[in-house]
């Protein structure tokens, strides 16, 4: 009997190793183009980046970022789970800078198809992706 019992034990902590794993994958990946050389970006970065305060990668290069509709489920799910921002307010920040002319929103893809095949053929290019939707022209840019 007590044996079945630390079967069990041992059988739930696997599986909860495998849901903490799980939980730590991501749905929606930060991508780029091929030639970007950074491969690592913090937060705070990104979300400049995506903000449009920050218009270069940190090695210089310019950064062109694409990003899908504000209604997009995907784009609400990279927005409050990797940038820690609402759509909505990151929508506020392009209009201020657009409407003030001291910036520029972000370029739109309809899809994540168009968004991946935008991100594989524009150099300094960056964006979000669910996995499924990765091939092998563009990387994945790990965050913390």
């Amino acid at each position: 009997m007590w044996l079945r019992a630390v079967l069990m034990l041992y059988l739930l902590s696997l599986m909860g190793m495998g849901t903490k794993a799980l939980a730590d994958d991501p749905a929606v990946l930060l991508v780029a183009h091929a030639d970007v050389a950074t491969q690592h970006l913090t937060r705070d970065t990104t979300r400049a980046i995506f903000a449009m305060r920050q218009r270069t990668w940190p090695d210089g290069q310019a950064a062109r970022v694409f990003v899908l509709p504000n209604d997009h489920p995907v784009h609400a799910r990279f927005t409050k789970e990797r940038l820690a921002v609402y759509p909505h307010q990151l929508q506020l920040a392009w209009d201020r800078m657009v409407f003030s002319g001291t910036g520029q929103a972000p370029d739109r893809a309809r899809n994540q198809a168009e968004m991946r095949d935008l991100i594989a053929t524009t150099p300094g290019s960056v964006g979000y992706l669910e996995r499924e939707y990765l091939d092998e022209r563009i990387q994945v840019i790990t965050m913390d």
